[in-house]
C-alpha cells in the first residue's frame, strides 16, 4: 500500500481512467464532454481483479452500486426454488447490477467467468450526477431500456424458438456483441462452458454438443473447445429468426 503523497498520487496516476479507457465510447460516458468526464471519473472505484469463479456480489446483497465491464466477462446466476438459473452474461463495457435498482437488492450473483476487472459506481453518486448532465442521464435510461430488451428477447426466446433456434440466436447475438466492440464478428473465444450456455438456453449440455456439431457438419460453424469460428453469418441469422431450411 502507498504511504507517501508522492506514492498515492503516483498510484493514482496508474489506475485507468475513463478519458484514456478504450471502452468510453461503449460505455456510460458515451455521451460526456471532456470537463464532464472528469466528473464521472471521480466517483468511479476501481477494484482488484476478479479470478474466475469469484463473485462480484451475491444474490440478495444490499444494492449499492452499479458496475461497467472493462475486462473480462461475467455470469449472472439466480436461485428459485433450490435451483440455479443462468440469466445473463456480461462483456466488456456493459453494465451489471441495473436489475437491483427497484428491490435495492441483487436479484442474483454475479459471478466471474475468467479474470475480470470491473468499474464500480456508487449509484447514489451516479444518480445525483446524473441530475447535473442530463447526457448522463439518458445514457443510463438507454442502458436501463437495453436490459429491458434484452429481457423480453429472452423471454420469446425460450418460450417460442427451438433448440437450433435458439443456439443460433445466441451465436449470433454474441457476434453481434463483439462487432460492437471492436472484435472480429467471425470468430471469437466463449469463456462460458456449453453447461452455461445450455442452462442459459434452457437445453441440455448434451443438446447444445450435438447442435453444435449439426452446425458444423452443415458448414455454418466451425468450433474448437471454445474457439468458435462462424462461416456462414447469413444462414445462421436466418435460423436464428425461424427463417433456416436445415
Amino acid at each position: 500500500m502507498p504511504h507517501t503523497a508522492l506514492e498515492r498520487r503516483r498510484a493514482r496516476l496508474q489506475q485507468p481512467h475513463c478519458q484514456t479507457c478504450s471502452l468510453a465510447s461503449l460505455c456510460l460516458p458515451l455521451a460526456l464532454q471532456l470537463e464532464d468526464l472528469d466528473q464521472f471519473d471521480a466517483i468511479i472505484r476501481r477494484r482488484a481483479p476478479l479470478k474466475k469463479g469469484e463473485m462480484l456480489f451475491r444474490q440478495g446483497d444490499a444494492f449499492t452500486s452499479v458496475f461497467a465491464v472493462r475486462s473480462g466477462s461475467l455470469k449472472q446466476v439466480t436461485s428459485v426454488g433450490g435451483e440455479e438459473q443462468l440469466t445473463n452474461f456480461y462483456l466488456p463495457s456493459e453494465l451489471v447490477g441495473l436489475d437491483g435498482i427497484d428491490e435495492s437488492s441483487y436479484p442474483g450473483s454475479m459471478v466471474a467467468l475468467e479474470t475480470t476487472t470491473v468499474c464500480e459506481i456508487p449509484f447514489d453518486r451516479l444518480n445525483s450526477l446524473a441530475e447535473d448532465l442530463p447526457e448522463l442521464r439518458l445514457q443510463l435510461y438507454r442502458s436501463m431500456s437495453k436490459e429491458m430488451r434484452d429481457d423480453r428477447r429472452m423471454i420469446r426466446l425460450l418460450s417460442r424458438k427451438t433448440a437450433d433456434e435458439r443456439l443460433a440466436s445466441f451465436l449470433t447475438g454474441l457476434s453481434e456483441r463483439f462487432r460492437r466492440r471492436g472484435y472480429s464478428a467471425y470468430s471469437f473465444r466463449l469463456s462460458m462452458s456449453r453447461a452455461d450456455i445450455g442452462n442459459h438456453l434452457g437445453l441440455a449440455v448434451e443438446t447444445v454438443s450435438r447442435i453444435l456439431g449439426r452446425f458444423q457438419s452443415q458448414g455454418l460453424v466451425a468450433v474448437s473447445g471454445r474457439e468458435v469460428n462462424i462461416l456462414d453469418l447469413d444462414t445462421l441469422a436466418q435460423l436464428a429468426e425461424g427463417e433456416g431450411c436445415i
